[in-house]
């Protein structure tokens, strides 16, 4: 079965090991198909303390790491 995976930015760094991700999606109102923006923030495991805020991120569902941690980060991406 393949893991979950979504794309987002870094919003915070502070946390030792972890980091918090925003990620947001598009979604569109049945009735007037008007588009609006959700977001939600999940917090992901960063071993080596690799991503700083503002960075945008791959991560991808895992084993619960923590209470909180379901995620970890895979790579890097660009946006430009």
């Amino acid at each position: 079965m393949a893991k979950r995976q979504l794309t987002g930015q870094v919003v915070s760094d502070k946390m030792p090991k972890t980091v918090v991700v925003k990620v947001g999606r598009i979604k569109v109102y049945p009735k007037y198909q008007a588009r609006f923006k959700l977001s939600q923030k999940y917090k992901a495991h960063d071993e080596n303390k690799e991503c700083k805020v503002g960075d945008w991120v791959v991560i991808e569902e895992c084993r619960p790491l923590s209470r909180d941690k379901r995620l970890r980060i895979i790579k890097k991406v660009s946006q430009a």
